[in-house]
């Protein structure tokens, strides 16, 4: 959660500058105590889809398929430790660099950017 708050707001960013809502399914790791009092001090707000309704799921569901599709298939998966040095790099790609359907398939960086040209420009 620190690196993507850090990859949308800064390296130095402490908590975000306004409420964010960070979307989950209801996987224990997700639902945690811990995770969703870290989630809040971060100024992340947790939401999880409702239980047992896979058709609200569909957000999450197609980032897992587009992160396995894009970054999974085709990568070193020997063991963790070779997963886990990869995935920050992955991530990091997938919130900076890779294009976004949603974001008429620019990158978040690209997105980002034409929204701080438009916003200030008015």
């Amino acid at each position: 959660m620190d690196r993507t708050l850090w990859a949308r707001f800064g390296e130095a960013t402490l908590k975000a500058p306004h409420a964010v809502q960070w979307l989950s399914d209801n996987g224990p790791q997700y639902t945690a105590t811990g995770t969703v009092l870290y989630a809040h001090e971060l100024g992340l707000v947790p939401i999880t889809t409702p239980a047992y309704s896979p058709e609200s799921n569909g957000l999450a569901e197609a980032f897992v398929g587009t992160f396995k599709r894009d970054y999974v298939n085709g990568a070193e998966l020997r063991d963790a430790e070779t997963v886990l040095a990869q995935l920050g790099g992955w991530i990091d790609d997938y919130n900076t660099q890779a294009p976004h359907s949603a974001l008429g398939m620019r990158s978040p960086v690209e997105y980002r950017s034409e929204q701080l040209t438009l916003s200030s420009s008015r």
